[in-house]
């Protein structure tokens, strides 16, 4: 089938969704241009997708879901039998439902899902485990994937005759009730509004980006890692204690997997 180019669509908080989702970019045979809906402002944002163009999809993996942020910007991105290729990236624990969540969304909303990657990233809150992934080996099994996602796409006479392809999950999708941890600043910070302003659900007030709203914040943790100061963390002796047995149960190597 003919495709005329590739939107390369991610939620990414901290980055390591997007680096997956441009490497990824990168190994297809068409242009593409990313649409990040990371930030706030993209609430708002409606985006219809054509029969001749390919969407590429990434979110990170919050509890075994797509993080609920990232379910209502999805819900803006409408297609009228588009391929698509997606993607959940979780930190070494496991992605559980996010995958087949991912996809019941978009293929209801006039997406076809070709092809599907469970890639594995540094945990962004404990970051002891999985560090330094995507790794070399990550990479090269990321490009194989983009090309035999490709291929398959390429191949079809159009989107009907696109294999349909059945990934790892439950319905209903298992519970999740976010993370009790919440970043706060501390004497370092200089108020500068950086992290107010980047906040995907506006937790951190315009007027006082020292505080943090807990009720809206979902741990995303993009604060502290843009924060120049280095003045936002997570409760360092609460955090120390979860890591160690967070460790203790996940240090082991996860592998990618791939759905075709």
């Amino acid at each position: 089938m003919e495709i005329n180019n590739a939107v390369s669509l991610y939620f990414s908080p901290t980055g390591s969704t997007r680096r997956i989702v441009t490497e990824i970019s990168r190994s297809l045979p068409w242009p593409s241009r990313e649409l990040d809906v990371t930030d706030y402002s993209a609430n708002d944002e409606v985006c219809r997708r054509t029969a001749r163009e390919l969407l590429l999809a990434g979110v990170p993996v919050y509890g075994g879901r797509v993080p609920a942020t990232a379910v209502r910007r999805l819900k803006n991105i409408r297609g009228s039998d588009t391929p698509a290729v997606i993607v959940a990236v979780f930190g070494n624990r496991d992605y559980d439902d996010a995958l087949l969540e991912l996809k019941d969304l978009l293929e209801g909303q006039g997406f076809r899902v070709a092809a599907a990657l469970a890639a594995v990233a540094e945990h962004n809150i404990m970051r002891s485990v999985a560090g330094g992934r995507p790794d070399a080996r990550d990479i090269e099994f990321i490009d194989n994937f983009a090309a035999k996602a490709a291929g398959k796409i390429s191949a079809a006479v159009d989107v009907k005759e696109l294999a349909p392809i059945t990934v790892k999950g439950n319905r209903p999708y298992r519970g999740y009730g976010g993370v009790p941890f919440k970043p706060s600043a501390d004497s370092g910070c200089v108020r500068c509004g950086l992290c107010a302003a980047k906040c995907p659900v506006r937790a951190i007030p315009e007027e006082a980006p020292n505080k943090t709203d807990d009720k809206k914040c979902v741990t995303c943790m993009r604060c502290v890692k843009i924060c120049p100061q280095g003045a936002r963390s997570l409760n360092k002796l609460l955090l120390c204690a979860a890591e160690k047995l967070f460790a203790l149960k996940y240090s082991r190597r996860e592998e990618y997997s791939s759905f075709l």
